[in-house]
């Protein structure tokens, strides 16, 4: 790399880092995903240390991962538990299944000075377009299944199981195409305000 290179690469990674500063200052929190599909991945106390060194207080995990929640044991870093699309069959149709995934993902970490998970999402935006309503049947049983699971494990009052929407649950009519005219999308308006009710019941 060049020096002029150089110059501009530090630049604008002095300019990133006064930025993410000046952002931690207004608004107090930042999380960031935290995915493991690479071929490369880096040590989960690295990327631990990496994080708190810059300020993010708050993760999600596509998954549970055991090496990367040790990690996390001890930190003040909040933490968002997800839990795949391809497991919510078997999460909708049999509470045990869910009852031993939450035994071994959160009531193993979520202890006094362990890992501060506060959220489990059920699925990874399960109502994506693009998977043409394979999850549907299966994401309110799961939700129910899993939010019981952390209430029979004792950690209901600080763990709230819930749903990740992408933006493309929002639909807006042709003929009137303005923020106050927006609906869920029919095909799952129900469904969702279902899942609404739920959460507010649960205070999620």
């Amino acid at each position: 790399m060049g020096n002029q290179n150089m110059d501009d690469f530090l630049i604008l990674y002095i300019f990133g880092i006064a930025f993410m500063g000046m952002f931690l200052r207004c608004f107090g929190s930042v999380g960031v995903n935290w995915g493991t599909m690479a071929t490369r991945q880096l040590p989960p106390n690295s990327v631990v240390k990496m994080l708190i060194e810059n300020g993010f207080d708050k993760v999600k995990l596509f998954e549970a991962d055991e090496v990367i929640l040790n990690a996390l044991i001890g930190t003040e870093i909040e933490v968002m538990l997800a839990i795949p699309n391809y497991m919510l069959e078997d999460f909708s149709s049999n509470p045990i299944i869910a009852d031993s995934w939450v035994e071994a993902n959160v009531s193993a970490y979520a202890y006094p000075h362990g890992v501060k998970i506060r959220y489990v999402a059920v699925g990874n935006e399960p109502f994506l377009r693009t998977y043409n309503g394979t999850y549907l049947q299966y994401i309110l049983p799961a939700l129910k299944n899993v939010q019981e699971a952390i209430n029979k494990a004792g950690l209901g009052a600080k763990v709230k199981a819930t749903i990740p929407f992408n933006a493309d649950i929002y639909f807006s009519p042709e003929s009137n195409q303005v923020p106050s005219a927006g609906d869920f999308r029919p095909e799952v308006r129900d469904l969702t305000l279902q899942i609404v009710q739920y959460l507010y019941s649960n205070d999620a």
